[in-house]
């Protein structure tokens, strides 16, 4: 969401970041509606005056003895409120114009955002660690085939019960998961200093809004008969912890981490991924959320990508950091670092984690804000996400990285303490 004030101040400005974004300039539809919205309300404003007027006036007259006109301000008053009444409910609808045009508006990106259409205009940030080798002579496997013959992914049983885009997991593939989210939650908590926070997995439409799910991206979501959603990410829940609040100064940065499951439909990724665990419509993830002061934001960003990073470093994978392009950014980051992890089986990288910063556009949504301490006006706060990590690509990686000639996969060493010191699975 933006300050409308912002944008007729800075009009071209703001034009040529969206265009950046690939999306059409929109100042002057903006512009137009908060015309209408403030010529009414100055109709509003002059009709509430000349009806104060107009009372006064007939008590004027009514004590000089003049009834004409006494009712003919009569008259005129009530014809007044009449239109004020209805002028109010047009009022209304003039704000929620505006708001809805302005809520489908993607956020402006931060000048160092290099410009591109889409996700092969990424420019390379940094590589960490190397390829594995493998000792066996056959090319590695996906982790889908690994998982099935070690008995403990099933694919079929969970499409009988759901549907596609779902697994079961069995075993000690089971545990390994829940291993890897407990690893997460763990180092995020004890070493990154963020507050673990268990939140509810169905929201109301407003937390929905407040991060930018809602309007514009629905489809994407599951929706109860009760008017819930099933969360697509901790960041909603995490991130409206502040929403509608005024936190003091000294309350930030605020850093909050969550281990929970997410949901998404995925409706707009038909015949993508449909083999394996890289796009499911459930799936486990640790969640990161910073909330800073303004100037604070962008050091944050580096900040919460490092701490990501160091998940998949603990874990002995090879991976590279992205800067995503204006194109590929999601709709409201400002600047956003795409961690890719290496899949051996599939001979790629794949993403594992994300991290924005969106300045103060949900901020502006959810109307969160902070009171400097040497200021009486409040600041909207600036808001961070990313993913620490995707629970269900870090198990795909660990498979893939990790398996042997003889189908078996090692564990790796850090997470053997939450696999009861097991280190094959096989």
């Amino acid at each position: 969401m933006f300050d409308i004030r912002w944008i007729r101040d800075n009009a071209e400005a703001f034009d040529q970041a969206l265009a950046k974004r690939g999306h059409e300039a929109s100042s002057a539809r903006l512009i137009a509606l908060d015309d209408a919205r403030r010529s009414h309300i100055t109709r509003l404003q002059d009709a509430q005056e000349r009806r104060n007027a107009a009372s006064r006036e007939i008590g004027k007259a009514k004590g000089s003895g003049d009834e004409a006109r006494a009712q003919e301000l009569i008259d005129e008053v009530a014809q007044i409120k009449s239109f004020i009444q209805s002028g109010e409910e047009e009022e209304r609808k003039l704000v929620a114009d505006l708001e809805a045009a302005m809520a489908v508006i993607p956020n402006l990106p931060h000048d160092d955002v290099p410009a591109g259409a889409d996700e092969a205009d990424n420019v390379l940030l940094r590589t960490h660690g190397e390829r594995p080798v493998f000792s066996f002579n056959t090319a590695p496997k996906e982790h889908f085939e690994l998982g099935e013959e070690l008995d403990g992914m099933d694919f079929s049983t969970a499409a009988k019960l759901s549907g596609s885009r779902f697994v079961v997991l069995k075993g000690q593939i089971a545990r390994l998961e829940r291993a890897l989210g407990q690893f997460m939650i763990d180092l995020h908590t004890t070493e990154n200093g963020y507050t673990e926070v268990s939140p509810p997995l169905l929201v109301h439409d407003a937390p929905l809004y407040g991060t930018g799910q809602l309007p514009k991206f629905e489809e994407d979501l599951f929706k109860t008969s009760s008017d819930h959603y099933l969360i697509p990410t901790a960041e909603v829940p995490l991130t409206n912890l502040v929403a509608g609040e005024i936190l003091a100064e000294e309350q930030l940065p605020l850093r909050v981490a969550a281990l929970t499951y997410c949901f998404r439909s995925e409706a707009g990724s038909a015949g993508r991924d449909t083999r394996g665990m890289l796009r499911q419509h459930q799936f486990l993830k640790c969640e990161l959320v910073s909330v800073t002061k303004p100037e604070d934001s962008l050091d944050e960003l580096e900040r919460l990508l490092g701490c990501a990073e160091l998940v998949l470093q603990k874990l002995g994978l090879h991976y590279r950091v992205m800067t995503l392009c204006t194109g590929d950014m999601g709709f409201g980051a400002r600047k956003t670092y795409d961690i890719e992890v290496w899949l051996p089986g599939q001979d790629t990288y794949r993403e594992i984690s994300s991290c924005s910063v969106c300045g103060d556009f949900q901020a502006r949504r959810m109307h969160a804000r902070y009171r400097p301490a040497d200021a009486k006006q409040t600041v909207h706060v600036h808001t961070l996400n990313g993913s620490g990590i995707a629970v269900g690509r870090a198990l795909i990686a660990v498979l893939e990285n990790y398996q042997n000639g003889d189908g078996t996969i090692t564990v790796p060493e850090v997470l053997r303490p939450y696999m009861a010191g097991l280190d094959k699975i096989g």
